[in-house]
């Protein structure tokens, strides 16, 4: 029989006065170097003093250097930005910035990107158990008769929530509900969670009686991943960009036109449909992630904020439509990593740092996925794309 043998835990240091110093962070460093015989000299070169992090991360140990590109001028028909930017994009993935830069001279001389918010929306999504389907029946009805009291009790938490509505599902004995609620610059996953549990509470309190229990999140609200429910009925901002380009302008600038770009859409539909794909475009996470990491936004959201509805007309004068629908776009200026030193100067090149910037920053991102759209499908199209990442996009020796 082999013996079997046990290894002691050895947990990573930590300072429990305070962990966010320079001297914890070397202390981590050192402990990491001991440990694996890895050397951290750039993971541990960095710019901003640890206590900005507390909220952010534990263990500090250092940073990850992302390289940054700049794209533009991206011009911007919106209601909330309006003008010239130039998007600051952090990406590893050669032919990235160029491909959006390439986009961005496209609908610059088309006469820019119009873009338009539709809806915003937060949600929380509690579920609630009963003895019976009826009692789950009778129990939504409750919370319509409810709702300025569940609403009060909600927004008690918060200064820049608010509550809009409850949606309801049912199935067999429990009910279902997303909470929506507008979260101001904030991204407002927090913040939500912190309104709808007092809002539970309430209505544990004051229901006349068969809940036999609720759970806060019941995966309806479907946090970091996509779902048919917030393609649907938003979950963030949902946000359209849309630009017309004459054939000519396909022409001299992208060597492909009109006809065979809408060509290429419709075999980009079918095999999207046949795929099952939560995105009939190209590749709008590539420029989502980029902007996300450079300005602070949870990365993670990625997963629901790259679903898109793409729609093209080939116009009977040779114009190509084209438009990007973004239905669930989590992004904020405030709150978050935003204030983070690197990250609070990419969202201030935008002009969208603090409050009041989530709605411009939200056009501004949707504008880019539209320009990166339009660059890679005219490459695939000119045949391009490969000769492209061969140019930019390797660095072996």
């Amino acid at each position: 029989m082999a013996a079997s043998t046990t290894t002691q835990r050895v947990p990573i240091p930590r300072d429990r006065e305070n962990d966010y110093t320079p001297e914890a962070a070397r202390a981590r460093q050192e402990f990491a170097r001991e440990r694996t015989g890895a050397n951290l000299e750039h993971v541990s070169s960095y710019s901003f003093d640890p206590s900005v992090l507390r909220g952010n991360v534990e263990h500090f140990v250092g940073v990850a250097q992302v390289p940054i590109g700049l794209a533009g001028p991206l011009l911007v028909n919106g209601e909330h930005a309006q003008g010239e930017f130039y998007v600051p994009l952090a990406t590893a993935e050669g032919t990235l910035v160029a491909s959006y830069n390439r986009g961005m001279r496209l609908l610059h001389e088309a006469g820019g990107v119009t873009t338009t918010i539709l809806d915003d929306r937060m949600q929380r999504a509690p579920a609630f158990l009963f003895p019976s389907a009826r009692e789950a029946r009778d129990f939504a009805r409750w919370l319509d008769e409810n709702f300025e009291e569940i609403k009060a009790a909600a927004e008690s938490t918060t200064q820049s929530g608010r509550l809009l509505d409850i949606d309801k599902y049912s199935a067999s004995r429990i009910l279902y509900t997303r909470f929506n609620y507008t979260t101001g610059d904030a991204a407002g996953q927090n913040l939500t969670g912190k309104a709808t549990q007092a809002a539970c509470q309430w209505i544990s309190a004051n229901h006349p009686g068969g809940i036999e229990r609720f759970f806060l999140e019941s995966n309806f609200a479907t946090d970091k991943k996509t779902s048919q429910v917030n393609m649907l009925h938003t979950r963030g901002k949902r946000v359209v960009a849309e630009a017309t380009i004459p054939d000519a302008l396909l022409k001299s600038v992208m060597r492909s036109s009109s006809e065979q770009m809408y060509r290429a859409r419709q075999v980009s539909n079918l095999g999207g449909f046949m795929s099952g794909v939560n995105n009939n475009g190209a590749h709008s996470a590539n420029g989502i992630t980029a902007m996300f990491i450079a300005t602070g936004q949870d990365a993670a959201n990625v997963a629901e904020s790259s679903a898109a509805f793409v729609y093209a007309e080939h116009r009977p004068n040779g114009d190509y439509y084209y438009s990007v629908t973004i239905p669930s776009l989590i992004v904020a200026t405030y709150g978050g990593g935003t204030h983070l030193a690197t990250q609070r100067e990419c969202l201030e090149l935008l002009g969208c740092y603090g409050k009041g910037g989530v709605m411009k920053l939200t056009e501004i991102v949707a504008a880019t996925v539209l320009c990166g759209e339009l660059s890679l499908g005219s490459a695939i199209v000119a045949e391009e794309w490969v000769d492209a990442h061969d140019l930019y996009g390797r660095n072996r020796k």
